[in-house]
This record gives structure tokens, sequence and C-alpha cells, in this order.
């Protein structure tokens, strides 16, 4: 659909920790009105991890989503995108209990194993309120987050008879030709929705060539079957938000990439950063697909057909 852009929102994720921002959403409560509001600005897909609701901690336990599920999609149209990335530390098991449950419209998946560091956020928060948060970031220094390609096809077999599609979360150049691997043996469908990560240490970077690169690989392998969606971590986020809408390309949004709204200003919801997103991509000329185009575009399912 040209000029249609689709937003994802990831409310939390598993990288951010409780005491680096009083905004992030950690109870079931709280993802469920984030994820609400998020649609509520213009996020026509939710991407979903849960956490333990006293200390923060990711959980990647079925009923860890239970509380939340069916309450978003009571309350909105929206595409719900559950995370079989779950957290570096989970087994491949763990990390697809979720998505092998409730039977999503979309669920991530990660295209390569890789260094995955998050610990220099060290040098900027020295104070935690939950004895887990040192550790889950000083880990990181020694952490190889597995997607072999055993694992892949896990979450292929394990998911996709479901109907669920996927979000195919993509790192760096390498996991592009894991992708078209698995797209010359059968194993997955057209169209691919391809999101490319930007600023993770340990993956590509967030230079303009980088995301030229990106695209031009993700072009040159999939062509007319690629539905390119983009995420900036932190800092750079809506910089390569814009970037990739000039490109003709989708965005993800949302807390689990960047707690910041602006330089030095915390983001006081997922919503305001999709209300963010949403000015930048009118101010483009462009319009943002609904949840149902959303699903046109993306070869989707539909949400009477999920198990939550």
């Amino acid at each position: 659909m040209t000029g249609k852009v689709i937003i994802t929102c990831a409310v939390t994720g598993a990288i951010h920790t409780p005491s680096m921002s009083p905004h992030l959403p950690v109870t079931p409560d709280e993802i469920a009105e984030a994820a609400i509001g998020a649609a509520e600005a213009g996020a026509a897909i939710l991407h979903l991890h849960a956490r333990d609701p006293v200390t923060g901690r990711p959980d990647q336990s079925p009923e860890a989503f239970a509380p939340f599920l069916p309450r978003i999609k009571q309350a909105t149209d929206a595409v719900v995108n559950i995370t079989t990335g779950g957290s570096p530390y989970m087994t491949v098991a763990e990390r697809a209990g979720p998505a092998a449950r409730y039977r999503p419209e979309v669920a991530s998946l990660n295209m390569g194993s890789m260094n995955f560091g998050f610990f220099p956020l060290l040098a900027k928060y020295t104070e935690f309120r939950h004895d887990w948060e040192r550790e889950h970031l000083e880990g990181s220094r020694d952490l190889v987050f597995r997607n072999s390609f055993k694992d892949i096809e896990y979450m292929l077999e394990t998911c996709q008879g479901n109907g669920t599609r996927f979000e195919f979360e993509c790192y760096d150049i390498s996991h592009l030709y894991n992708l078209a691997h698995f797209v010359e043996r059968g194993l997955v469908r057209p169209p691919f929705f391809v999101q490319s990560v930007f600023g993770l240490l340990g993956g590509i970077g967030t230079h303009p060539e980088d995301v030229m690169h990106m695209k031009r690989t993700a072009d040159r392998l999939f062509g007319a079957d690629l539905r390119w969606s983009v995420l900036g971590a932190g800092k750079d986020q809506f910089r390569i938000a814009t970037q990739a809408l000039s490109l003709g390309g989708n965005i993800r949004v949302g807390l689990e990439d960047s707690i910041w709204i602006a330089k030095g200003e915390l983001a006081r919801s997922n919503a305001q950063q999709v209300e963010k997103a949403r000015r930048i991509v009118e101010g483009l000329g462009l319009s943002l697909a609904t949840p149902e185009e959303a699903r046109a575009i993306l070869g989707l399912k539909g949400g009477d057909d999920v198990g939550f």
C-alpha cells in the first residue's frame, strides 16, 4: 500500500531494568495499559514481553503473558506480536513457549547468534533497586545470544504450524543471509517482514551507511517480497526511523528499544513515542497503516485465529 507505514511498538523488552526509568512497564496492568495506549496513538503492531511483577525481571513463562494478552485483544484491534527472543539468558524452548501456546498473528524470530552486550550501561547506572539488575548487565560481558540454525528451525517448527507469521529480527548483514538460506529451503514463505536492528553492541552500528547497507542487501535478497522495518536503539531511535521512512520503510519504537523521548528526557510512555513517530510519518507526507491494513500488507491470519 503506497505511502502506508506500519508502526510497531515494543512495550517493555528485556534489556532495560526498572531502575533506569519509572515509566518502564513491569506489572501486567502496566503492560496492558501501555500497549493499549500505544495502539490508540497509532501503533498497528504491539511487540510484547512479560516481566515478574515484583522485581521486573524478564519472565518468558506462558503464564506471565496470560493476564495481559486478553485485555489487549479486547481493548484494541492491534496485531499482537509475541517475542520468541525473550532474554538472551533463556533457552530456546523457554523462549518459544508463549508463542506456541497463544498462537499470535506474529512472533519475533532472531536470525543469528551474536555477542549481545549491554554492560556499557553500568557506566551510567550505579544504583539498582533489585539485585538481579546489576548481574543482568554485568553478565552480558560474556554473553552470546544463541540463535543457531537448529534453534531457528525449532522456532519455525514450533510456531509456524499455528499460522503465526514472523518478524525476522536481523541485527547484522549475516542475519539477512541466514533468512535467505531458509527461504531457499522453502521453510518460510513471503512476504518477509524484516526488522533491521541498529545500535546494539555486537550487531551492526547506527551510521547512515549501515542503514543503507542493510536496506540494499535486503532489497537484493528478497526484492518485492520484502516488508522492511527498522529499530534504532537508544538515542538513535528517531534518527534511524526518519532515514528508514525516507527509504520507504516501516518503523518500530517503544521503551524496549529506547527509554528516551529527547536528549536527556525520559519518555513518559510508549504512547508518547508512538505520537512522536506519527508526527514524523505525517510530516513526510505518509500515513499510518491501520491494523487491518498491516494484516493485508504482511499476509496475516487475523485476530480471531489466536489462542488468547
